[in-house]
């Protein structure tokens, strides 16, 4: 197989990853790879920034394969990956006529295709949608593993489905036109990847000279840790891709990421901002459980800030963090789970975390 297309595979929800410079300019001739009839409708999903940017070149490049598409945005931000962008892309699907044998393509970020997925795992039951990410952060993480969901007010991701596309393809070109903001909190994924299974990955990312080519988005080093990242994604999820168990782990840092997101208002910390945070305090509370030494946790706070991510938690009143968190999609019976690093490459879940233990960095 080609290196830079990566197989996810699962036992009847197999797909191909493709990582390629341009393919954003050639997915017609990938749907006809796929064996994508060019007489299904396509509803395209994006939001009006991605859209004035890319979206052009996708349904041009559809038309000369003739396959009929339409382009629907949904408002851009966290605080609209809610069940009102949900409604609109199902009025959408009905205005364009989309059947069950049609197709939906998530174009955009990790909102886009989270919202995107859930309506296409539950219009007319489910039909076949295609991730085409944008931003670092849905390119390593959100667009691989079938995980779609809105957000509730009471917490994030609280309704979804697991519901694994059809095919995902990566251009590493749209993070030419990214915020550095939005390539920085992408970063956060990538680092948490090296924690939790990829020490080279890690160690990679710690040397300065990768450091520069990566920041300053240098095509040979982006497509390596997207590359590398997906890798050891595709490995958890194929072992378990329902998180009834070591999937989890790809949560590193998300209980405390997702507290902060949602106490603070979603979109005064981005969601990799965020991890950044929850990673920092899972590692301190290793550190204070002798799970690792110091310098390993020293090493992580270096590491994620030396991409210009933050480690400070804000204030946030200690009752409503229990309250966020026993509203997890972790939590087991009562109890909350914990992802804690052992080493740099090795992370566990824990269960048995006393309150007082994490609390305390919050006010």
């Amino acid at each position: 197989m080609n290196k830079n297309k990566i197989l996810v595979p699962l036992n009847n929800n197999s797909y191909e990853v493709t990582i390629k410079q341009g393919v954003i300019n050639s997915i017609g001739e990938e749907l006809t790879r796929l064996g994508i009839n060019n007489d299904r409708k396509i509803l395209i999903v994006s939001n009006q920034e991605i859209s004035k940017l890319f979206g052009g070149k996708l349904l041009n490049n559809l038309k000369k394969y003739n396959f009929k598409a339409e382009i629907f945005n949904i408002k851009a931000g966290e605080n609209n990956k809610n069940m009102a962008s949900l409604s609109e892309i199902f009025n959408a699907a009905f205005e364009v006529g989309l059947d069950r044998n049609s197709l939906m393509i998530a174009l955009g970020g990790g909102i886009v295709g989270d919202v995107t997925g859930f309506a296409a795992a539950t219009w007319l039951r489910g039909i076949e949608y295609i991730q085409i990410p944008t931003t670092l952060l849905s390119m390593v993480d959100s667009s691989v593993g079938g995980k779609t969901a809105i957000n509730h007010p009471k917490g994030k991701n609280l309704i979804g489905a697991f519901y694994q596309p059809k095919a995902v393809f990566i251009d590493p070109e749209t993070l030419i036109t990214l915020p550095t903001r939005e390539f920085k909190a992408g970063m956060a994924e990538v680092i948490k990847y090296g924690v939790i299974k990829d020490k080279s990955l890690f160690e990679y990312l710690e040397n300065e000279k990768n450091r520069d080519k990566i920041l300053n988005l240098e095509n040979k080093s982006l497509i390596k840790i997207i590359n590398n990242s997906i890798k050891t994604k595709a490995c958890i999820v194929s072992e378990d891709e329902k998180e009834n168990g070591i999937r989890a782990i790809l949560n590193y840092g998300h209980s405390f990421g997702h507290v902060i997101e949602n106490l603070c208002g979603y979109g005064e910390y981005l969601h990799g901002e965020a991890i950044s945070i929850g990673m920092k305090i899972a590692g301190d509370i290793a550190t204070e459980k002798n799970l690792w030494s110091k310098k390993h946790s020293l090493r992580q706070d270096h590491l994620i800030e030396s991409y210009g991510l933050p480690t400070q938690t804000p204030k946030i009143k200690k009752n409503k963090v229990i309250t966020i968190l026993m509203g997890d999609k972790k939590v087991r019976n009562g109890k909350m789970r914990f992802i804690l690093p052992k080493d740099i490459g090795e992370v566990d879940i824990f269960n048995d975390i006393e309150e007082s233990q994490f609390l305390k960095y919050f006010d």
